[in-house]
This record gives C-alpha cells, sequence and structure tokens, in this order.
C-alpha cells in the first residue's frame, strides 16, 4: 500500500501529477493532481480525489456529476514523483460529457480469441481443484481419464463429420467441442494447451525431425 512518506512532492512544489487509468479497459482516462490530503483522503475513501489548482481546494471527481472515479490500486513511479490511479469509473469523466478528457470511447480493446484459451484453461483448472457439483467440467473429471479421452475421440469424430458432409458453421461448433474436452483431457494429466503450443513451436523450426 502506498504512504504518503514514499511520495516527493517536494519536487512539484507540494503536487504530483496522478494519471488515472480505467481498471478493466487499461484506457487512460485523465490527468489530476494530488498533494498528501488528496492521496491520503483517496485512500481512506476509495473515491479518486484531487487537489484543484484552480481553487486551491481538493474535489473528489464525481461531487457534482455523480461520476466518481472507484480507486482499484494506485501505483508510484520509479522516480517517485507520479501516481498511476487505477479506478472503475461511474460515468464519462471528462466535464465535456466523453468518456475521456482526449474525446477517447473507454472501451474494452478488441481481444484476441487465441488468449482466451489460456483464460479457458485457468478456469479448467479451477474447476479441477475445487470440483464443484453441477458442473459438467466437474462430471467430467469425476469420469475418469478413459472416459475424458472418449469425449476428445467421440467431438473429433463429429468434427470430421460436419467437415466432410456437413456446414462450416457446424464445424466451427463441433471444433469448439473438441478442443474443450481436449483441454480438460490435458488438465487432467497435469498439461495445459500451452505445452501444445510450445510443441508447434518447435515443429515450426525448419530443422526439425519427426521422431
Amino acid at each position: 500500500m502506498i504512504k504518503t512518506s514514499d511520495i516527493d512532492f517536494e519536487k512539484g512544489g507540494g503536487l504530483v501529477p496522478a494519471i488515472v487509468q480505467d481498471a478493466r479497459t487499461q484506457r487512460v482516462l485523465m490527468l489530476g493532481y494530488m498533494n498528501a490530503e488528496a492521496v491520503e483522503k483517496t485512500l481512506s475513501t476509495q473515491l479518486v480525489t484531487f487537489f484543484s489548482r484552480s481553487r486551491q481546494q481538493l474535489w473528489t471527481k464525481g461531487e457534482t456529476s455523480g461520476n466518481y472515479l472507484h480507486l482499484t490500486e494506485m501505483q508510484l513511479d520509479c522516480d517517485q514523483d507520479t501516481l498511476l490511479v487505477k479506478a472503475t469509473p461511474d460515468g464519462p469523466v471528462c466535464h465535456t460529457g466523453t468518456d475521456t478528457c482526449w474525446g477517447e470511447k473507454n472501451e474494452m480493446p478488441e481481444r484476441n480469441p487465441l488468449l482466451f484459451l489460456t483464460e479457458l484453461q485457468d478456469f479448467v483448472e479451477k474447476r479441477y481443484a475445487e470440483r464443484p457439483s453441477g458442473s459438467y467440467t466437474t462430471e467430467l473429471f469425476e469420469s475418469g481419464v478413459n472416459r475424458m479421452a472418449q469425449k476428445v475421440g467421440e467431438e473429433a469424430l463429429e468434427a470430421v463429420i460436419e467437415a466432410t458432409n456437413g456446414t462450416n458453421e457446424r464445424l466451427v461448433y463441433e471444433g469448439s467441442d473438441l478442443l474443450y474436452h481436449l483441454i480438460v483431457l490435458l488438465t487432467s494429466k497435469g498439461l495445459r494447451i500451452e505445452d501444445l503450443a510450445r510443441e508447434l513451436v518447435v515443429r515450426h523450426d525448419p530443422n526439425w525431425q519427426k521422431h
């Protein structure tokens, strides 16, 4: 946890710049300034508070508009004279009504679908560790490795059928089932989908030889 004693306020005449970033989207929302009292109030109330240079007083963002910034994390830079404030906004941040003070939309960046495979693996591993009742993934783990391997084979066959006699839409559907059940099987063996990706990286080397 940051302490006001860790921050170098002297360099900026008692103030430090505070860059506010949306904790969810990672979008930079605004820039404000804080003195020691503003930092302490932000930490104690969990509502981002600045020091207004024009009014020479503290102001909590959202106190008039209702668009508060809820603190999630505060970090100090390497020179100890700039703050990175990660927060969740209640609404538009800029007084002009825009999401950010640069007129940008505060939206989640488009996610690379391939990166979701790691998230899915993490989720399946959590299911493996906790085994919540009523979960299909739990049922698969409880059924044993032979049944899990059989499900991979069944889903692979269904994908083949769709590829040869079905539609592309159904092929994607059955291929997704295949990938999910493969991740479940890998998890049961202490492996991850990234292990397969690493193997493919090795095979991509022109000097790789099948063994």
